[in-house]
């Protein structure tokens, strides 16, 4: 077995070693079956730092450590991490019915419903456990196995300390948490990549939230799946992450295939992969993603954890979601640090950013940890994060009306001064539509290429007439929809009344 401090010489980083040591202290004070939990970043390296942890424990206690995953391929590069720290240690999965090679062994990795199964079947006792390390610990099917480790002292590990189930919170499970290094300060010292943030306006009013506390799948389908948001996901490629090697994350399998067809139609190199793939179709389409420069793979939510791929340049989250893990764990997809690779981007479709915030911004986990509750009744709705909602006109779009020294409408701001003046509300969206027909004729050479314009403008148009009708307070979906018809009428008729008069 390799010493301790070759191995953290070779292998850890300072701020591992600094939370390696807080958790020792953490074990030694603590009551012998104290839980703990452990809260690091995705791309922190949570595996080597519970992988030396694991190395130190047996070392010292002459004790045996159990590590549960969720997933096989997790298992397997547990399994590898801990060979390289020099555990020895052996994978409990289907294949194994009974344990008589045990003493062997100092360390087991298994996965939940695996073990859980050998040990009801009372097949399987694995003797002399004193630590038990679960990795990605939010998930709650780890809870089941508690029972058996009564007298072992259990480590959760994950990046979000927020139980993935309200009814089930984390410090119910676990006294004490620890915070290890933050994703701000990751970046500042090169272990993590800087993340570039787009968003783009989506109404996501018509989705509808299931009893796990997240969209459904659905309502999701029946958003994301549309013609327009998929010309929307297409543009904002084209815009932001063309010729990147870029990842989608979407909500439901349909919305995924939908994607990858409207993908391949206009030309681009893409694949899509989800739960039903073999596991070869599987290998084959990662080994395709990995070597290809500007492949685009989209997929469900099936590679937001024990997926490493670092050469990903971009990631789209072409789905809304209410999960913070989720929301952190997508995103560190795309964390990962390369040589030539300091920067990666994301572009949000979901309002992903507005409510939970920045990536990178400051997150105090001790108070999501206890006080669980609070933190999920405030995360913002999404009704709020619309009337927040600045639209900016795209550089792109913008340069097509270069000859129109301003393009910006305040709706709300004209409201107020319309209704002040005592005037007709529906004067706001006349005044708007007025002063669209003025930029597309000044920067158009005849009625047909002004109407081409006006084509474009339909995002904010989208916008403009969603903040009237937050204005009048009349927000449903069919009212908007014929404001919005009816303004694009009217506009191809002010354009063409405007090019008549200059006749």
């Amino acid at each position: 077995m390799k010493s301790t401090k070759d191995t953290t010489e070779k292998t850890l980083y300072d701020y591992q070693i600094e939370d390696l040591n807080t958790i020792f202290k953490c074990l030694e004070t603590s009551d012998e079956t104290a839980n703990i939990l452990y809260q690091l970043p995705t791309g922190g390296g949570k595996t080597v730092v519970f992988s030396e942890i694991a190395r130190r424990y047996i070392a010292q206690k002459n004790k045996k450590v159990v590590v549960l995953t969720h997933r096989i391929e997790l298992s397997m590069q547990t399994s590898k991490m801990l060979t390289s720290f020099g555990v020895n240690n052996k994978i409990i999965n289907s294949e194994v019915k009974e344990l008589k090679d045990q003493d062997e062994f100092a360390c087991f990795v298994a996965m939940v419903e695996t073990l859980n199964n050998r040990l009801q079947e009372e097949k399987v006792e694995i003797n002399n456990i004193g630590l038990v390390i679960i990795d990605e610990a939010h998930y709650n099917s780890f809870r089941k196995l508690f029972k058996y480790f009564e007298n072992a002292v259990i480590l959760g590990v994950t990046a979000t300390p927020l139980s993935s189930n309200i009814k089930l919170p984390m410090k119910d499970n676990y006294q004490k948490l620890i915070v290890g290094e933050s994703i701000q300060s990751l970046i500042d010292k090169k272990f993590l990549a800087k993340a570039n943030m787009y968003n783009y306006d989506v109404s996501l009013q018509t989705l509808k939230l299931g009893i796990n506390g997240d969209y459904t799948v659905k309502s999701s389908d029946e958003l994301y799946g549309n013609q327009s948001m998929l010309s929307k996901l297409v543009t904002a490629y084209n815009e932001i992450a063309k010729g990147t090697k870029t990842l989608i994350f979407n909500n439901g399998i349909n919305t995924s295939r939908y994607v990858y067809e409207t993908f391949k139609k206009a030309g681009l190199s893409i694949r899509h992969l989800d739960n039903k793939n073999t596991a070869s179709e599987r290998r084959e389409i990662l080994d395709w993603f990995s070597t290809t420069p500007d492949a685009i793979l989209t997929s469900v939510s099936i590679l937001t954890t024990g997926f490493d791929e670092p050469t990903v340049e971009t990631i789209i989250l072409n789905r809304a979601t209410r999960s913070l893990t989720l929301y952190f764990q997508m995103i560190g997809r795309g964390s990962r640090v390369l040589p030539n690779k300091k920067e990666f981007t994301v572009v949000d479709m979901g309002n992903n950013v507005a409510r939970f915030g920045m990536w990178n911004a400051p997150v105090d986990w001790q108070e999501i940890f206890h006080f669980p509750d609070f933190f999920l009744e405030n995360i913002k709705n999404d009704e709020d994060i619309e009337r927040e909602f600045i639209y900016e006109m795209p550089k792109s779009l913008r340069a097509k009306f270069s000859k129109s020294e301003t393009v910006d409408f305040d709706i709300k701001a004209e409201y107020k001064r319309i209704f002040a003046l005592g005037q007709k509300s529906k004067t706001v969206l006349e005044n708007s539509i007025e002063q669209h027909a003025k930029i597309c004729v000044e920067n158009a050479e005849d009625v047909f290429d002004a109407r081409i314009l006006a084509k474009q403008l339909k995002e904010e148009i989208q916008f403009r007439v969603r903040q009237y009708s937050y204005c009048i307070m009349n927000n449903t979906k069919n009212y908007k929809e014929w404001l919005e018809e009816d303004y694009e009428r009217k506009l191809r008729s002010s354009i063409s009344k405007k090019f008549a008069a200059k006749m």
